[in-house]
This record gives structure tokens, C-alpha cells and sequence, in this order.
């Protein structure tokens, strides 16, 4: 029956509330009507079920045949274990089976799957080329295990006497979708950001345990609420400030946000030695040398724990009942734990038993240790589902079919194992009733006289050899197949292995722990079967490249020597910077903190279990003039200055080859040399410029290569893109269209910087933005094509007020071609106006614009240059003005005079204009007798000398950056439109003797950001991009806000 092309779909039965499929109705559409010849899928068998998330009609619809008989079927495919009768002899099956870490309580299923001489495909084991999982619900489960605490939470503090907006949600079932539920969220979000929250219960502090799909999940939907993150190190002073504000304050206040902290193992334990820091391989090789700090530095502050990590019982609990105890008896603001990860008695020793969608609460009262159904009384409310991402069965539905689809069509027409691709073999457990090479090792699990996962053996003798000894592996011993590797190492040198202690990670994304006690009858066997272990553990660097998965493997003899240090893998990378302007050195200061205390906080928000951590990085900075890369480098602990001529290939081929990634600052123009390079070498590049045609046509050649070359990393582009995308992206996840999106920007001189009548500065070269001020504009307006000339650009600003910023006088001009964001957007077909604009102050379009027509901008050579006499700024003023009289040399030139011409010559029809502009030619000093250099040759070169020299920022006058987007989203089924807002203004800083504009931290910080997701391998994209994908703008704008810049969303 293998590969007949029948596949059949199974009826859930191992829960009542489980609604999830393997495929949908969409997606068997798809397979059967795509052909047999392309898809591999000839038909498709679906059993009745009254419960499934989508009916048996649907089904029907597409295609599929309804039946309980799935016997002509050679592909079966479930969400969980079927119960055993289901398995049909000779058959292929693909389901979660919980049994390839020799689980107990699944093995009868493994047994029955080899007696019926079957096929069996674990969903869990199907990972890509890195190791990582593709098919997953994790974030599901994040997603409704925190949306259902909220929904308990609003009735546990109504039964503490508290009214709040949390009452008003419902658990995660009760939504149509995903969508719904998150605008539920928002709704109660906004209720918050204007009604409040009691003060009693205030800071209300949610403490995230872990980095994984889980806790993204979880986080995604706590971000919905009015929120800050705060670092561990800063709990304390929250509950200080809050405490101050209580005592002088009326216990009527409110308070309008909540708080969130997201918690690893560091800030979980410590080092018994007081002298040794944290270290992860060596707590992960060594718990019992840690002591844990949890119940002392942050559960004292937490409101709610939402439990998102693995536990192995060889590690310090994370919370106690004695602790818990001792807690509430000092006070501490506890009122619930959700248990996302269902680890019942495990890291939370008093969740000892699992709670159902239908009944999601328990209530734990450590006084008497007793467990009641309610919401009234002592103790803390917890939750412990095991089944949460059937909750949004449609959602988590279509995200697994979307990728197991891909698959199914291979498996349903392959007869022969040795014909699937490396994912897919790797994932079958069983072929024909018989185990694969790589879960041979199955057996010897179950003989190893283990009771169960968890267990601690007392030591044996192996096999009764002479010489024994006991080791430990530590790593993903069975999600990567190591385990077969040191057994096979042990057996085939001649030795033999008794099973200690095994303590098995239940995901794919936690690591599994075995105590092995080899032995042999000859010292020399088992020194060699030790140093073969060692080497699996330490591979050289070709193994490295070729078998990423074999470098989380630990390995270390459990008495005599201390070899975690020596199989520590070193995580420090290397980042090229090219390019020693203003904006590199915030790059340089955010990239060589990693490691450094400096970056804990920010650091967690883009670590994920997938994550490469690097311990830290080193940054060489490369400019033409090496007196400018010293300049940015000085004080800065791991950056090195260099000097270096990108046009000089072999230097550049040089550095770019000893590097991880290479970040180009430098113009554009430069960027497809230095990419060229980076393509050649097979190293990631990170520019904060736009994307032209020059590096559009290196994107096949960088996936060829491998490699990632992100650019537009910066403010504009970049920030403006990634929070376009967010909103945009939300608002299509609850059904909505964009009717209308206008975007803001501007690098602006503080208020109190605006000192001059242009009310504007420069912290470069005022050149680039002068020209930018001549570029035509096109974008669309009500449905309508508005075209703006170059000429007529300044004239075309238009008055901005901000709601949320009153105080701001504001205008606007057309910013270039709008129309493309539409399409790089992906609202072209929907969104009836698009409209991207400069932002400045009031009144700076009509100056320049008379600027402009005076000739100030002017690039044709002026003939009165080519003298051998040089004129001064005043005959030049003049000569402008058109005053060619004798007497005119010796004229006083005033405010009133210059406006006078103005209008005289029909340059200006407003008088209030005219004297703007003649009062920016004066504060400019055209009046003066000085002469002008020689290395100008038209008024453009004379304009941007003396703006370069009279609009500059002086001492410590700062900077800012407002970038501002406004939608308009319609929603279907007569939902009310939402008007949703967001906003970034940044200011420039001062540490220090130092000062960073606000434009170079919001173009550098964005790069470095760029450069660190590459290193960590959090995006996984090739080719020429922008940053629109997901995987790129989510991290980053985390990271944006724990590193303190302010992005405020709104939504009404």
C-alpha cells in the first residue's frame, strides 16, 4: 500500500477538545487538483468527525472522500497518537508519537506500529538543514495559554475586591479566530491606557520564564496591553518608585500600563562560589554547583509567572512550596501562575495537576496545601492546560498545513525510504516494522533497566567489566540522534554501557541529559572509547561545518576532571564596519556590548532557543583615513581601527574573508564592490542605504552564494518600513484593509535647537538635502494620482499638526514616489491613498521655495566666479537680487531691503514671506564683504558653504527624529473603522564628553541590530532584502524599545 498515492486523515480521539487537522480543506484542495503527477496525491480519505474544526462538507467540497474505512489508504496522517486498533498493517503513518526518546507510556503504541509491520513519521522529527524544527505549535500555545490567564485573572481580582478591564475577556475558544481574540486583547489594551488599573494591584509585573516559540507567543499578546519591559536588575526600583508614589499620592490613583520581565536561567541562579559568574555550558554540565535565586531577586515582584521553559528535574525548581509560602507571608503582590509548558510537579513544585480548557483554574492555598476549584480565598490561581493550541484550532490549523502540505505529496508516492529527501528519512522512526539505522537505539533504552525518564539509577557495574567509569552527555541526545552515536562509539570499541540516569527533553528545543557508566575489560578501550566521546563532543572544523547539530553536545567524565571549560564552543564573531561617519560609532558601542552587562536587557528580546548566542564581538572599523576609524574606536573595549581603499581589491578581499559580517556606511555607490565581496567570501552585508538596481541584480548571485545582504537598515528607510509593516500586518491578521496609509519623517534640531528663522540644521553636509528638496514627488490622494515637479516642491508643503503632539508646529512636503510602497507594502490594490512626507517646521517650504526662485540653489556656473577678482557674499546677494547699480556695492543691505526686492521682482506675493527670507539671508551672512573661496563655482556651492557654516549644531544643542504613521483600516461585516497610529521621536544623546545625534543612533543602531540577527542566524531569508519580513522587523523593533527608543502605538 507505500505510496499508492491514498492519503487518508484520521478523527482525533485522543481528547474531546482536540479540533486541529493535519491538512485543511484548502490544502487538500491544492493537493488533489494540482494533478496526481505533480502532487503525489491521487485521493484523499477523510474520517467523519462532528468536532473537527472544519466540517466533513468541506471536505467534501474539494474532493475528498468521507469514510471511516481508511483501508485503502498508504498514507495516514493524525494530529496525536491514534489509539491502537487505528493502526491498518503495511500502512505509512505520520502523527506527534512521542516515542523516539523511548517515552514508557508510548511504547505499547511503538510496539503495536512493528507488529503490524508499518511506517511511522514523527511531525517532531521532520527539522530543516539547521536543526530547527518545522513543524511546531509552540507559539499557539504561547498565544492562548496567556490569553486565557487574562480572562482568569479579570474574575480572581474581582474576588480580591478589584474591578478591572481583564474581566471583560473571554478564554481563547470562545474567539472566532486568532484575530478576534487579539482585538479583544487590544480592546481591553485601550480600557487600561485610559481608565486604568487600581492601584492596588499596581505595578501589575509579568515575568516571562524562557526565550522560545512559547514566550514569543505569550509576549506577543501582552504587548497588545499599554506596556513596558523592564530588566530583572530593575524590579526592585519599579516597587521602590511605586511605594513613593502610593504614600504621597490618593489611593484612588490609577495606573495606566503594565509591566513585563523576561527571565533566563541567569537570572534563576548563582554560583555557589560567590567568585565564579554564571556560566551556561557549565550550569547546564553542573546544576549542583548552583544554588537558585529566583524566589529571592524576582518572585518577590511578580504579580503573575508565565511559565514558558523547560525543567529537567537535575535542575534547581524555579518556585517551591516552601518558597511560596515564605513569600506570601512577606507580602509578595503573587496572584497567579500560568504553566504554559504543562510540567506538572516539575519547575513549579506546587502545580501537581493539569487543568482543561473547560475548567482552566485551579487555586493553590499553600497555607493548608490544598487545591480548590474557585476563585475565592487565599492562595494563587494556576493554570496547567495541556492541549492550548487546539484552542485556536483554525489558526494553528492552517500554519501546519501550510508547511506539512509541502511534504505529503513525497510521502504519499514514495515506496522506498532511500527516495525521501534527508528530512523526511531522518523523521521515520519505523519502516516496513522494522527500526531505522537512527533509532536503533530505542531498544537499548528500554533494556537499560530505566523505570522512567526521570529516574536516578544506583550505579553498576557495566556488564561486570574490569575497568569502569562514568561520564554524562548533555545535548539534543535524541531530537539529533546523538545518543546512537556514543552508543555505536561504545559498542564497536568493545565496550559496554549501563543507563545511569536519563532525564529526556520534551521538546526539540530543550536540551536531554544521560548518566552513562561504561566499562571494558582493557584500560586502553575505554581511554579510547573516552576520547572517541570527547571528539564526538569537540569535532574539528571541518566536522563543524559539515554537522552544525553535533557542536550542542557536551560531554564530560563526571568525577576528576573539569572539562566544561574545555568543550565550551567560543561564540565571539567578528564584524567588519566600513565607513567612519557620525553614525558608526553607536554601532560599534551597541555590537562590542554584547557580553557586557550593558546588554542584558535588550539582549532577551531577540535570543530565541534557536538563536546562535554569541558571547561576544569584535569590531573592526575600516575607513580611507585611518585617523577617523581611531577617532570612532577610542575607548571602546573590542573595536579595532584600520585603514582601508575598498577600490584596492586585495585589501578589501582580505578583511572581508576574516569576518562574519560586514556592515558598509559608506555611500552608496560603494555597495556593489563591497557586496561583490561579500558574495565571493560567503559573508552577510548590512547597508542603511535603498535598494537600486545595482544591488537588486546581486539577489540571485547572494542566494547562490548563501548569503543574506539586508539593506534600507536604518531610519529611512528602515524604522519607517518595519513599523509600517508591523501595522500593516496586524491589521490584516484581523481581516482588515488598509483604506488610506501617510507616512511622516524628519531629522529636525530639537525645539530648542530651532534657534535660526529656518528653524533647521545640519549635523552633515547640507548638499544631499538641498537636492532632495529639487526631486519631483508623486503619490496618491482619494484614489487620485497627484504628480508634484521638483520646482514646486517646496511650494507644495502643507501644515501638520500632531494630535498626540500639540506643542509640535509642523509642516510636510512629498517625499519622491509613494507609489512604490504601495507595492513593497503589499496595499497598492486597497489602500486608496499613499502618501510618504519630510517633516519640518512650519514655514521652511516657503523660505526655501523663495530661496529656490531668488537662484540660491543654482547649479550653472556664475560667470563672477571665473574672475580673477573674488566677489564677496554681498555682491553676490546682490547680483542675485538683480541690483547692478554703481551704488549698490556701497548699499546698506537690510531686512527691509532685501524683502523689497523680493516682491519687486515678483519672487514673493506675501510681505510675511519676504521678510522670512531676507531674514535667513542675513542670519546666513550673504550680506557680508567677505570674499568667497575659490572652490566655489555656482550659488549651490556658495548656499551649502554658508549653511554648512551657519546652520550647524553648536555645544550641546541636540537633534531629533519624528517619524509618524497614520492608517485608516476598514473591517468587514459592519466592524467600525479604526484609525491606528504610531509613532518613533527620538532626541539626541549626551554621555558623557560624548554627544550622539538622534539621526546617527536611529541609522546606526538599526545596522548593528541587522548585523547581530545575521550573527545569530535569526534570519534565515537569502538573497538582496529589505527588512518586511517578519523574522527581521519583530526582533529589531524589540530590540529598538529595550534599548530605550520610545515607539508608541495608538489605535481609536
Amino acid at each position: 500500500m507505500l505510496g499508492n498515492g491514498v492519503v487518508g486523515i484520521l478523527s482525533e480521539s485522543t481528547n474531546k477538545w482536540e479540533r486541529r487537522v493535519p491538512l485543511t480543506p484548502a490544502h487538500c484542495a491544492r493537493l488533489l487538483h494540482g494533478g496526481s503527477g505533480k502532487t503525489g496525491v491521487a485521493r484523499i480519505i477523510v474520517q467523519p468527525s462532528t468536532k473537527r474544526i472544519h466540517h466533513d462538507a468541506l471536505y467534501e467540497d474539494v474532493g475528498c472522500e468521507i469514510s471511516e474505512d481508511l483501508s485503502e489508504c498508504g498514507l495516514i496522517l493524525g494530529i496525536k497518537q491514534p489509539q491502537l486498533e487505528m493502526i491498518l498493517p503495511d500502512r505509512a503513518y505520520a502523527f506527534f508519537s512521542h516515542t523516539h526518546k523511548a517515552q514508557k507510556e508510548n511504547m505499547p503504541l511503538l510496539d503495536k506500529v512493528l507488529a503490524e509491520r508499518a511506517t511511522l513519521f514523527d511531525y517532531e522529527l521532520i527539522a530543516g538543514d539547521n536543526g530547527k524544527r518545522l513543524l511546531a505549535f509552540g507559539k499557539f500555545a504561547g498565544r492562548a495559554g496567556m490569553i486565557d490567564f487574562l480572562s482568569g485573572l479579570g474574575q480572581r481580582f474581582l474576588n480580591l475586591g478589584y474591578s478591572t478591564p481583564f474581566l471583560s475577556l473571554g478564554a481563547s475558544y470562545m474567539y472566532f479566530s486568532l484575530a478576534t481574540a487579539k482585538a479583544a486583547v487590544i480592546s481591553v489594551g485601550e480600557e487600561i491606557a485610559t481608565q486604568g488599573l487600581p492601584s492596588g494591584i499596581c505595578p501589575l509585573v509579568f515575568v516571562f520564564t524562557g526565550s522560545g516559540n512559547v514566550s514569543q507567543g505569550a509576549r506577543e499578546i501582552f504587548k497588545l496591553l499599554p506596556h513596558t519591559f523592564v530588566d530583572p536588575s530593575e524590579l526592585p526600583r519599579l516597587f521602590e518608585m511605586a511605594r513613593d508614589h502610593t504614600l504621597v499620592g490618593r489611593t484612588t490613583k490609577r495606573v495606566f500600563q503594565v509591566y513585563g520581565c523576561v527571565v533566563t536561567s541567569e537570572d534563576m541562579v548563582e554560583h555557589k562560589d560567590a567568585s565564579k559568574c554564571f556560566d551556561k555550558a557549565d550550569y547546564y554540565a553542573h546544576p549542583e554547583n548552583y544554588r537558585p535565586i529566583f524566589h529571592e531577586k524576582i518572585a518577590p515582584f511578580a504579580s503573575v509567572i508565565v511559565n514558558c521553559m523547560y525543567w529537567e528535574r537535575r535542575f534547581p525548581r524555579l518556585l517551591t512550596t516552601t518558597q511560596l509560602q515564605d513569600l506570601l507571608r512577606k507580602g509578595c503582590p503573587l496572584v497567579g501562575i500560568s504553566d504554559i509548558t504543562c510540567d506538572v510537579g516539575g519547575s513549579i513544585e506546587f502545580v501537581k495537576r493539569t487543568t482543561s480548557i473547560d475548567s482552566p483554574f485551579i487555586r493553590y492555598d499553600p497555607n493548608d496545601n490544598s487545591y480548590h476549584h474557585d476563585m475565592v480565598g487565599d492562595g494563587v490561581i494556576c493554570s496547567a492546560i495541556d492541549i492550548l493550541p487546539t484552542e485556536f484550532a483554525r489558526e494553528a490549523s492552517q500554519h501546519f498545513g501550510d508547511i506539512l502540505s509541502q511534504f505529503i505529496g513525497t510521502l504519499a508516492s514514495s515506496k522506498c525510504l532511500d527516495n525521501l529527501p534527508a528530512h523526511l528519512k531522518r523523521a521515520c522512526i519505523v519502516h516496513g516494522g522494522a527500526l531505522t539505522s537512527l533509532y536503533e537505539y530505542i531498544p537499548r533504552m528500554r533494556n537499560s533497566d530505566i523505570e522512567n525518564s526521570s529516574q536516578i539509577l544506583q550505579p553498576l557495574q557495566a556488564a561486570k567489566m574490569k575497568y569502569t567509569t562514568l561520564i554524562s552527555l548533555s545535548g539534543h541526545l535524541f531530537d539529533q540522534f546523538l545518543i546512537n552515536e556514543a552508543l555505536d562509539i561504545i559498542e564497536a570499541a568493545g565496550g559496554s554501557f549501563h543507563l545511569v540516569k536519563c532525564q529526556v527533553g520534551q521538546s526539540t528545543d530543550a536540551l536531554s541529559y544521560s548518566e552513562l557508566e561504561i566499562g571494558a575489560d582493557d584500560k586502553a578501550i575505554l581511554d579510547k572509547i573516552i576520547d572517541s566521546l570527547t571528539a564526538l563532543a569537540n569535532p574539528s572544523e571541518g566536522h563543524v561545518d559539515s554537522t552544525d547539530n553535533i557542536i550542542s553536545l557536551k560531554v564530560g567524565r563526571l568525577k576528576g576532571t573539569d572539562t566544561e571549560k574545555e568543550n565550551e564552543i567560543k561564540s565571539e564573531a567578528v564584524v567588519l564596519i566600513l565607513g567612519a561617519g557620525r553614525v558608526c560609532r553607536p554601532a560599534v558601542e551597541f555590537l562590542t556590548s554584547i557580553g557586557r552587562g550593558s546588554s542584558r536587557k535588550w539582549l532577551k528580546s531577540y535570543m530565541t532557543d534557536e538563536s546562535r548566542e554569541i558571547t561576544s564581538i569584535r569590531v573592526i572599523v575600516a575607513s580611507l583615513f585611518l585617523k577617523d576609524a581611531v577617532e570612532i574606536t577610542e575607548g571602546i573595549p573590542n573595536a579595532t581601527a584600520i585603514q582601508l581603499d575598498i577600490t584596492k581589491k586585495e585589501n578589501l578581499y582580505h578583511y572581508t574573508s576574516q569576518v562574519d559580517v560586514v556592515i558598509s556606511l559608506l555611500p552608496p555607490s560603494c555597495h556593489s564592490i563591497i557586496a561583490s565581496a561579500c558574495i565571493q567570501f560567503r559573508k552577510h552585508l548590512v547597508t542603511a542605504s535603498y535598494v537600486d538596481d545595482s544591488m537588486s541584480n546581486l539577489d540571485e548571485l547572494a542566494k547562490d552564494s548563501g548569503i543574506t545582504i539586508l539593506c534600507e537598515m536604518g531610519l529611512d528607510p528602515g524604522i519607517d518600513h518595519m513599523m509600517a509593516m508591523k501595522m500593516i500586518n496586524q491589521a490584516h491578521a484581523r481581516g482588515g484593509k488598509i483604506k488610506s496609509f501617510t507616512s511622516y519623517c524628519g531629522g529636525l534640531p530639537s525645539p530648542d535647537a530651532a534657534n535660526n528663522p529656518l528653524a533647521y540644521k545640519f549635523s552633515w553636509s547640507p548638499a544631499g538635502a538641498i537636492r532632495a528638496g529639487r526631486n519631483p514627488a508623486t503619490y496618491k490622494y482619494n484614489g487620485e494620482i497627484v504628480h508634484v515637479d521638483g520646482d514646486k516642491l517646496y511650494d507644495s508643503a502643507s501644515r501638520l499638526r500632531m494630535p498626540y503632539f500639540p506643542a509640535f508646529a509642523l509642516e510636510c512636503l512629498p517625499n519622491r514616489n509613494s507609489l512604490v510602497y504601495g507595492e513593497l507594502y503589499g496595499i497598492e490594490n486597497e489602500a486608496s491613498t499613499i502618501f510618504r512626507g519630510t517633516l519640518r517646521y512650519e514655514g521652511f517650504g516657503e523660505i526655501m521655495g523663495t530661496l529656490a526662485r531668488i537662484g540660491f540653489f543654482s547649479t550653472e556656473v556664475n560667470p563672477m566666479f571665473q574672475n580673477e577678482t573674488r566677489p564677496t557674499y554681498k555682491t553676490f546677494l546682490l547680483a542675485l537680487l538683480g541690483c547692478h547699480t554703481k551704488d549698490s556695492a556701497e548699499s546698506i543691505v537690510g531686512e527691509k531691503t532685501i524683502a523689497d526686492q523680493i516682491i519687486a521682482l515678483g519672487l514673493c506675493t506675501k510681505r510675511e514671506t519676504a521678510i522670512k527670507a531676507a531674514k535667513t539671508i542675513m542670519f546666513l551672512g550673504f550680506h557680508e564683504k567677505s570674499e568667497i573661496p575659490a572652490s566655489c563655482q555656482c550659488a549651490f556651492d556658495v548656499t551649502c558653504l554658508r549653511m554648512e557654516e551657519r546652520l550647524a549644531y553648536s555645544g550641546k544643542e541636540q537633534d531629533m527624529v519624528f517619524l509618524h504613521h497614520e492608517m485608516e483600516v476598514e473591517f468587514p461585516n459592519g466592524q467600525p473603522t479604526e484609525n491606528h497610529r504610531a509613532t518613533l521621536l527620538e532626541f539626541g544623546r549626551t554621555h558623557g564628553e560624548r554627544s550622539y545625534t538622534a539621526m546617527a543612533l536611529t541609522v546606526g543602531i538599526p545596522a548593528a541590530i541587522g548585523a547581530l540577527l545575521l550573527l545569530g542566524k535569526n534570519i534565515t531569508t537569502k538573497g538582496v532584502l529589505r527588512p518586511m519580513h517578519p523574522e527581521i522587523f519583530v526582533p529589531t523593533l524589540d530590540i529598538l524599545e529595550a534599548y530605550g527608543f520610545k515607539l508608541v502605538e495608538k489605535a481609536d
